[in-house]
């Protein structure tokens, strides 16, 4: 195996910023009090703790710092969100529409709803890997009462309407809710801007700390806590907060959006010259969502008669780091959710890998990948019955 390494997951977490490292160690050593003791310490960190959750509402543009509660991360934020506004003021029942390429957090929070009494809608994207508001007007019933849209899908890159598809669901009386893991920090969110009621972020999806999340929560909505105990966060989200790990979101976000423009340009040209080297030297290959707006920083590749997995095996040993959106579950090759959902037949998605680029991402990275990834995927091809049949035995 190869001293080299290239990471290129980034969607999937990020290396702490050691910026973000300096922010957050005297909270472990000095400020270290419980914030909800009435002693000194305790008010110290209580100081700390409402500091970074003003530092995040203004980033967020909330309307109010309460609106920013702070868990344990996005799937918590997620789970949160939709069983916590389903089920406000003891409601057993009513419509909610989900879109079929969610991140599991949230469809899985829709399924648990769904066997609960809860009527649940997998609204369907289109091919483009985008949501279109026409179709979720369509799927809108009078005793809808919440809607999950996520803000950029996480294997396409896709950016989806929100502000739209807010708009529609409100014009019927319904809440929405948006997973903004991906794209918080890589474009801009404005939560009073896209008109969303809810919204959950992750830290270490930009270069913060693993542990913390934050779930906006629109002022003066009913909501039932999905944690109980001591009533912390505005009695919302029960548990002694995390402020050193507030703290480093607040100072990861800051640095994100200080950075956004200048890096958002910086990592289009990345991606743009790894599809276009990638689509240059092999056949039979193409890129998800290029016909809609993306985030800077995904690439959801196809590359047809191989499988993700393989390819994921062979670059890590040349050390490189990707994901794929397929993965070997009870002795089965299972297909992304994501790939099925836009109608890319399951045989072609097996050979789905995303590449998620970073702060640390060089075009020497970048040239590594292609010159690494062509001669895997020629063998690969090689070997494959399925490419055989498929092309005839081209072996590129």
């Amino acid at each position: 195996m190869t001293e080299r390494r290239v990471y290129l997951d980034s969607a999937a977490t990020t290396r702490t910023d050691p910026r973000v490292v300096a922010a957050m160690e005297p909270f472990f050593t000095e400020t270290y009090g419980n914030p909800n003791s009435l002693h000194a310490e305790g008010r110290a960190a209580s100081t700390a703790l409402e500091d970074a959750r003003g530092r995040v509402a203004r980033l967020l543009n909330a309307s109010r710092a309460d609106e920013v509660l702070f868990t344990s991360g996005g799937t918590e934020s997620d789970n949160s969100a939709l069983i916590g506004l389903a089920t406000a003021g003891g409601r057993t029942s009513g419509h909610i529409i989900v879109s079929a390429f969610e991140h599991h957090a949230v469809l899985e929070s829709a399924e648990w709803l769904g066997k609960h009494g809860f009527d649940v809608t997998l609204l369907k994207p289109h091919s483009d890997g985008l949501v279109y508001a026409e179709d979720l007007e369509a799927a809108l019933r009078e005793d809808t009462i919440l809607v999950s849209v996520m803000h950029g899908n996480n294997e396409l890159g896709t950016l989806q309407p929100i502000a739209d598809l807010a708009a529609a669901a409100h014009r019927r009386g319904a809440l929405f809710h948006t997973d903004a893991a991906q794209t918080l920090g890589k474009v801009a969110f404005d939560v009073t801007a896209l008109g969303v009621d809810a919204a959950s972020f992750s830290g270490h999806k930009i270069y913060g700390p693993k542990g913390v999340g934050v779930l906006y929560l629109k002022k003066g909505l009913r909501f039932a806590p999905y944690l109980m105990g001591g009533g912390q966060e505005f009695r919302k989200r029960s548990g002694t907060q995390n402020v050193p790990g507030a703290q480093g979101f607040a100072t990861a976000l800051e640095i994100m959006e200080a950075e956004r423009a200048d890096e958002s340009v910086r990592l289009t040209n990345l991606r743009d010259r790894l599809e276009t080297a990638i689509l240059g030297r092999l056949e039979n290959t193409y890129v998800n969502g290029t016909q809609s707006p993306r985030m800077p920083h995904i690439t959801g590749l196809i590359v047809k008669g191989v499988e993700g997995e393989a390819m994921l095996l062979h670059l890590d040993a040349k050390g490189i780091a990707v994901s794929t959106g397929s993965a070997c579950s009870s002795g089965s090759l299972q297909a992304s959710h994501v790939l099925l959902a836009i109608d890319c037949p399951q045989e072609i998605a097996h050979g789905s890998l995303r590449v998620s680029l970073g702060r640390w991402t060089t075009e020497a990275d970048i040239d590594y990948l292609v010159d690494s990834l062509v001669p895997v995927v020629e063998l690969l091809r090689a070997m494959s019955p399925v490419y055989e049949k498929m092309f005839g035995g081209q072996r590129a």
